[in-house]
């Protein structure tokens, strides 16, 4: 597998910990779907509340803060396409509030690491073209985090 993500800092100090759960998740999410031979990455772009309330409202029209937002590429019937290309493409972007990561995973009663890979995985899934506003495709795509989380030995804390 060649590099497989970039990872970039907006406003944040840059932190190993959180590279290496990116790392990690998404090099499971890249072997789960088969596109770990592919030339695709994808772009990580770590922040903080602010920038991804303006993020938000710049691109979708949203003047709220929220947690991770995801820019795919390709539409979900390229993928396979684009899994062939014999060039570096990103799939899309990724753009994660870590401040809300570590709300969320005390909100949650869960660990930073288990709150921040979600969020990739999360984010990784819009990529592929996967939805979360029918209750059908919710299902689906949770399945999908699921089983990359548990892969990874990742779960919920009881």
């Amino acid at each position: 597998m060649e590099k497989f993500v970039e990872i970039e800092y907006l406003d944040l100090e840059k932190s190993e910990k959180y590279e290496e759960i990116i790392e990690k998740v998404l090099k499971e999410c890249f072997t789960t779907e088969n596109l770990e031979n592919s030339k695709l990455y994808i772009s990580i772009i770590l922040t903080n509340p602010e920038n991804i309330k303006k993020i938000n409202n710049q691109y979708r029209n949203i003047n709220n803060e929220t947690d991770v937002l995801s820019f795919p590429i390709f539409e979900k019937n390229e993928i396979d396409i684009a899994k062939k290309l014999d060039y570096p493409e990103a799939l899309g972007d990724i753009i994660i509030s870590i401040e809300k990561v570590k709300q969320q995973a005390i909100e949650y009663e869960h660990s930073f690491e288990r709150e921040l890979a979600y969020m990739v995985v999360h984010g990784f899934y819009h990529l592929l073209g996967e939805d979360h506003i029918k209750e059908e495709d919710k299902i689906i795509m949770r399945e999908k985090e699921e089983k990359v989380l548990e892969k990874l030995k990742i779960v919920r804390e009881k």
